[in-house]
């Protein structure tokens, strides 16, 4: 879909999450984007195979590429202690070998067709993607089923996997960015899933045996935990037919169960409010000042996109302006906002040098305090919600964003909204709305964390 004229030009039909399960083996049309003339620009068709695993497409005019992502419902926060570091343990391990393909096979036939393929681990998920011309989608297809149902994971590749992931722990501890969020996280949500970091610690990975990854695997990396997303030039029926021969490998798609229903909560969990520092010989002080934020299935998350732009989302943002432009007291300055299917948060994240500190700390409170008191603008909410349109579409030109977008909506969220809803959604917001949440969430006690010498 050429998402940029799709509001003036299109004919949008979405069907959204129905009320009425989908039985095993129906395929349901959920999106379908025409122009002026009935043309289908994109169309989003999801089919349930046997055992509960979702098979879920956008076709889209005018691309020659197409993307496949296999969305597992399983992050770091279903990891008991014993397990922390489980599941990006295992993500590694997935790409050592199968029955059918040593890890050298697995590389050489996507690098011979010019394929793009990697995997990343989170919160609440982990997800094995590839992208490739068109025509190569079976192959694809074929090498993630195989990985998925067929891994080895023997004692070798798991010792040599080890010390490939220490060094990466090592590397995110050399990065004061990644320790000071992994700091914000622990101080916010203690000694919980939530708050520890993804890839485990050094005596979490040290301590994994093959055994305990192999159980993890087979209890989560089940038909029912899993979506198969594919955007592109693409054919479902097609690709259908291909996903329950790659999935079919040792009864994978056996069984009568249904797929797994996205968590979701209203209300977020409480944060433990505090201050939390490490110690760095570095140059620079980092820190990440912040509150307690919404889950992602809060219908205000959309309201609190156009404060986050405001307040800290770009140039023109009140926090880069005053921090940076006109006080000149660091170089990097943003706000953000994360969420979870039961947790969320709101910060702002600062670079500066340590005889800056207090200043930078003064000089973001005191702009907090403004926006919580007064709200914002009518030209910083219009600015905010052109900047929040634009970022959506411009983000959404390529089948990889594309299968992204209903890979993780089928998994973690109730509904697919189309473009048109989200825009509409996002057009909506009020000043109102914004002044209002502002003074909600950050009269709440802050969290911050400060890394530096």
């Amino acid at each position: 879909m050429t998402t940029s004229n799709n509001r003036a030009a299109g004919q949008q039909t979405s069907a959204g999450r129905s009320s009425v399960p989908q039985k095993v083996g129906s395929t349901r049309t959920l999106q379908t984007v025409k122009d002026d003339e009935g043309h289908v620009l994109s169309r989003v068709r999801r089919t349930i195979l046997p055992g509960g695993l979702r098979v879920i497409t956008e076709q889209m005019a005018g691309v020659r590429s197409a993307c496949i992502g296999v969305w597992v419902g399983v992050g770091s926060r279903d990891e008991t202690p014993a397990l922390h570091g489980a599941s990006h343990f295992l993500e590694h391990l997935l790409f050592k070998g199968t029955r059918e393909r040593s890890a050298m096979d697995i590389s050489v036939e996507l690098d011979a067709v010019g394929g793009e393929f990697n995997a990343f681990t989170a919160k609440e998920y982990t997800c094995f993607h590839a992208r490739v011309l068109d025509h190569d989608l079976p192959l694809a297809v074929d090498v993630i089923g195989d990985m998925i149902t067929n891994s080895l994971i023997t004692g070798d590749d798991v010792e040599a996997e080890r010390d490939v992931i220490l060094d990466e722990i090592a590397m995110h501890d050399d990065d004061p960015d990644d320790v000071v969020h992994n700091l914000f996280a622990a101080q916010a949500y203690g000694d919980t899933p939530l708050g520890r970091p993804i890839a485990g610690t050094d005596a979490s990975i040290a301590s994994l045996t093959r055994a305990q990854i192999t159980r993890f695997y087979k209890h989560h990396y089940r038909a029912p935990n899993m979506v198969v997303a594919v955007a592109g030039n693409v054919d479902h029926a097609s690709v259908v037919r291909e996903a329950r021969t790659a999935f079919g490998r040792n009864g994978f798609l056996s069984g009568d169960e249904r797929p797994r229903s996205p968590k979701t909560s209203a209300k977020a969990r409480k944060f433990k409010p505090g201050t939390i520092r490490a110690q760095r010989a570095l140059e620079q002080v980092n820190l990440v000042l912040g509150v307690n934020g919404l889950t992602r299935s809060d219908e205000r998350r959309f309201a609190l996109g156009v404060l986050n732009t405001a307040l800290g989302g770009g140039t023109s943002s009140r926090l880069f302006q005053e921090v940076r432009e006109h006080r000149g007291l660091a170089y990097s300055v943003y706000s953000f906002a994360g969420h979870h299917a039961d947790a969320g948060m709101v910060g702002v994240s600062v670079g500066c040098l340590p005889d800056k500190l207090d200043q930078v700390l003064e000089v973001v409170r005191d702009e907090v305090r403004k926006v919580a008191e007064d709200g914002i603008t009518q030209e910083e909410l219009d600015r905010g919600k052109g900047q929040l349109r634009g970022g959506l579409v411009l983000g959404l030109e390529d089948s990889g964003s594309r299968m992204s977008r209903i890979g993780k909506a089928e998994l973690v969220h109730d509904e697919l909204l189309s473009i048109d809803e989200v825009l509409a959604r996002i057009d909506a917001v009020t000043l109102d709305d914004v002044r209002v949440l502002a003074a909600e969430l950050f009269a709440q006690p802050e969290v911050l964390a400060i890394v530096g010498p």
